[in-house]
């Protein structure tokens, strides 16, 4: 039985390298391709100062609460303007953030205070590649496997964490975390089809069209996949909604073939 999987490091490891530098003619996709072959980490934001005042964070629809300093919140632009806004309530500052989702918001902290959230990137010297670390290792104090995928109720559906972290950072203004979100949901697999598009569905809700990363990412998948995901019939029905996100991918695909056809066509000089 045909199972509706993605496994995204297979592709990457036997097609990397067959990607033409002219695989998308359009300069969002060449871009957000340069991004993803670049090796340099991910820039950490500078040591938090610790002596701030404490903010309030109150999040999503059942109000959980969060606790911050200020200095380090203000690492943010969208944040740094909300402290100075927030209103007092019991000699504290609270700040209300009832559409972000607490797993979200949590790992964005995470990132604010030690420059990632778990589970944390890694570099193999060795091999020359980054990988997520272990959860079992003895060093993550017992945090154990985190899921790659996070019911998001504003949106109603399952989707990757990664790409909700990144929607995340492109509203509180954090490019570096977006850049480190990006790179981390590059190593997950095993992604099943209807994970995949319901997330691309909601990267491109949540990302200007100016977006040059997320969104030229999933359309990078989807090509690469394309095999798995003509046999999907979530991918049909998904194509019958339409939206933005079927219309770049189907200017991706015909310039993906349009490459291929050059390629082809070059006289073999003997």
């Amino acid at each position: 039985m045909f199972k509706r999987s993605f496994a995204a490091s297979k592709d990457r490891a036997g097609k990397a390298s067959k990607l033409s530098k002219r695989s998308f003619r359009d300069d969002v996709a060449k871009q957000r391709l340069v991004e993803m072959a670049t090796k340099s980490p991910p820039v950490m934001p500078t040591s938090p100062i610790l002596t701030s005042a404490i903010i309030t964070l109150v999040v999503g629809k059942d109000q959980r609460m969060f606790a911050a300093h200020e200095d380090v919140l203000s690492h943010s632009p969208f944040f740094a303007a909300a402290c100075k806004g927030a209103f007092f309530e019991a000699n504290a500052k609270r700040i209300a953030l009832p559409d972000e989702q607490p797993e979200v918001l949590s790992a964005v902290l995470e990132y604010l205070y030690k420059g990632d959230y778990y589970p944390r990137l890694l570099h193999e010297k060795r091999r020359n590649a980054w990988t997520l670390e272990d959860a079992d290792h003895p060093q993550n104090g017992g945090r154990g496997a985190v899921e790659p995928t996070v019911y998001h109720s504003g949106w109603g559906d399952t989707i990757l964490r990664d790409t909700a972290i990144y929607c995340a950072a492109e509203r509180y203004g954090l490019e570096e975390l977006k850049r480190l979100s990006l790179r981390k949901q590059g190593l997950q697999s095993g992604i099943d089809v209807a994970t995949i598009l319901s997330s691309a569905r909601f990267a491109y809700a949540n990302t200007p069209d100016t977006d040059s990363r997320l969104r030229a990412h999933y359309l990078a998948l989807i090509i690469r996949s394309r095999k798995t995901f003509k046999r999907s019939g979530t991918m049909q029905m998904e194509m019958e909604i339409g939206g933005k996100l079927f219309f770049d991918l189907f200017v991706a695909m015909c310039n993906h073939i349009d490459d291929v056809a050059d390629i082809t066509q070059v006289p073999l000089i003997l």
